[in-house]
C-alpha cells in the first residue's frame, strides 16, 4: 500500500457519528503507509472523539474551527491592528488536497454537501475543493433508507463523489440493517483508486489469479500448498491504483482481496482454468499469480476414507497448464505476465517458462526462505524478458514488487 499512498494529500473529515472512533484507526493507518494526512473534527465528532488523538496520530494539528487559527498583524497605513487568518485556509488545503474523505459521514453531512450547506470548515472546504470526494456513511438504518438521505446521496453521487458501505449489521442503537460503517481497512482501500495519481491502465481490463488450489482427495480432506494470495492483493492494488478494471480469480488464501475488485472464487485447478479462459479474451493483461495445483487426484473418493492402518495410494494426474492456454491463444495487443516460483535456478527455469508458455514477461520469485515466498510480505525475484534481459531486484516487499512490475507493464503496452 505505501508505493500508492505515500506522500499524498488527505483531508480526513470526521463528524459526529458513534464511529468516529474508527476514524482513528483511518488516520493511523494512512500514515503508516506515508499519506500526509489533515484531520477535520466537527463540534459533534469532538463529543465523541478528541482532537489531540489525530494530531499525535498523524504529526498536523486537527481543524476544528472554521476561523482559527488566528494571528495579529499591524497595517502601515494605520495604527489600528487587526486580526486575520494566516491564510485563507480552507481554500489553501482544499487546493492541496489529492483526496477529501469523509469518514464517518452523517445524514447530517451529506445533506449538507448534497445542497451546499457551508457553514463550518468541514461543509466550507467541501465545496472549495476539486479533489475526490469519498464519503464512508454511518448512521441508524431508517436514517440511512430515508428518502431524503438517499436523495442526498444519489444526487452526490451524480455530482461525482464516491461512497464506501455502509455495511449491515448491529448497529450502536440495538437495531439490524445497512448503515454501519465500512472497516477502516475497507475506507482506506477504496481510496487507492482515487489516489493512484496516474491512470495510464484506465478502462484496461486487468485478469490476475491468486491464492492456491485444493485439489479433493475425499470430501473432507484435499491437497493444497502454501500460498497465502498476498502477491495476487498487491497486484490488485496496483492495477486497482493506475484505473485499471481488475477481475482476481482466487483460489483458497489466508489474505482478503481488496475493495473494489471483482472477486471470482475457486476450488481446483480446473475450476480455476475454467474461470480464466471465460474471461481471458476481454481483458487487456492476463498475470498468473496463483499457485496453481500441478497434479490433482485422478479418482477422488465419494465418501471419507476411513482409518484402516493400512497404507493409502493416491494415483495423481497432471493437471492442465493454465497460463500456457492463455498465452497459446493471446491475442495481438494482449500482455501476458507470468510467476515462477523456484527454489533454485531462478533466470534458467524461468526464462524456459517465458518461452514455453508464450508470456511477455515472467517474475522469477524465490520461495522456501524465511523472507521470501509463501506467506511473506517481501520477496526475492527478477524480471524475465527473454534472451539477457534480466533485472534483479533487491529484497523488496511484495507491495513495491506489483508497483514495479506494473511499469513495466505499462511499457509493454506503450
Amino acid at each position: 500500500m505505501r508505493p500508492i499512498l505515500s506522500n499524498r494529500e488527505v483531508v480526513l473529515g470526521v463528524t459526529g457519528s458513534i464511529a468516529a472512533y474508527k476514524a482513528c484507526e483511518i488516520a493511523s493507518r494512512l500514515s503508516e503507509f506515508g499519506a500526509r494526512v489533515t484531520p477535520v473534527l466537527t463540534r459533534a465528532a469532538r463529543e465523541l472523539v478528541g482532537a489531540a488523538t489525530f494530531e499525535a496520530i498523524t504529526g498536523r494539528r486537527a481543524i476544528t474551527e472554521l476561523f482559527a487559527p488566528y494571528q495579529t498583524v499591524s497595517f502601515r497605513r494605520s495604527s489600528s491592528e487587526r486580526t486575520v487568518n494566516e491564510e485563507v485556509e480552507h481554500i489553501a488545503i482544499a487546493r492541496r488536497a489529492d483526496l477529501f474523505a469523509v469518514a464517518p459521514a452523517t445524514a447530517n453531512i451529506l445533506a449538507k454537501a448534497a445542497v451546499g450547506l457551508a457553514d463550518d470548515w468541514l461543509s466550507t472546504a467541501l465545496l472549495a475543493t476539486r479533489a475526490p470526494v469519498l464519503f464512508a456513511p454511518a448512521m441508524n438504518s431508517r436514517m440511512y433508507s430515508h428518502p431524503a438521505t438517499q436523495a442526498n446521496v444519489a444526487a452526490l453521487r451524480a455530482r461525482g463523489c464516491f461512497f464506501v458501505g455502509p455495511e449491515s449489521g448491529r448497529l450502536a442503537c440495538g437495531e439490524e440493517g445497512p448503515g454501519r460503517m465500512a472497516d477502516p481497512m475497507t475506507v482506506i482501500e477504496a481510496m487507492v483508486p482515487l489516489l493512484g495519481g496516474t491512470k495510464e491502465l484506465a478502462g484496461k481490463r486487468v485478469l490476475i489469479t491468486s491464492g492456491g488450489n485444493r485439489e479433493p482427495i475425499d470430501p473432507v480432506r484435499f491437497i493444497g500448498n502454501r500460498s497465502s494470495g498476498k502477491m495476487g492483493r498487491a497486484l490488485a492494488l496496483a492495477a486497482l491504483a493506475r484505473g485499471a478494471i481488475v477481475t482476481v480469480v482466487t483460489g483458497p488464501a489466508d489474505t482478503p482481496l481488496p475493495y473494489g475488485v471483482e472477486a471470482v472464487s475457486v476450488e481446483t485447478a480446473q475450476q480455476m482454468a475454467d474461470a480464466v479462459m471465460a474471461r481471458a479474451e476481454t481483458a487487456n493483461i492476463v498475470i498468473g499469480a496463483a499457485a496453481v495445483a500441478d497434479y490433482r487426484v485422478e479418482n477422488p473418493a465419494s465418501a471419507k476414507h476411513k482409518h484402516s492402518g493400512k497404507d493409502l495410494t493416491l494415483k495423481l494426474v497432471e493437471n492442465a497448464d493454465i497460463l500456457a492456454a492463455v498465452g497459446a491463444a493471446k491475442r495481438p495487443g494482449q500482455i501476458v505476465v507470468g510467476f515462477a516460483a523456484e527454489t533454485e535456478s531462478l533466470v534458467r527455469n524461468a526464462s524456459a517458462k517465458l518461452t514455453g508458455k508464450h508470456l511477455d514477461l515472467i517474475v522469477a520469485n524465490e520461495v522456501g526462505t524465511p523472507d521470501s515466498g509463501f506467506g511473506t510480505d517481501t520477496v526475492k525475484a527478477c524480471f524475465v524478458t527473454g534472451g539477457d534481459n534480466v533485472e534483479t531486484l533487491p529484497l523488496t516487499t511484495k507491495d513495491e514488487l506489483a508497483s514495479r512490475l506494473f511499469d513495466r507493464i505499462v511499457s509493454l503496452l506503450q
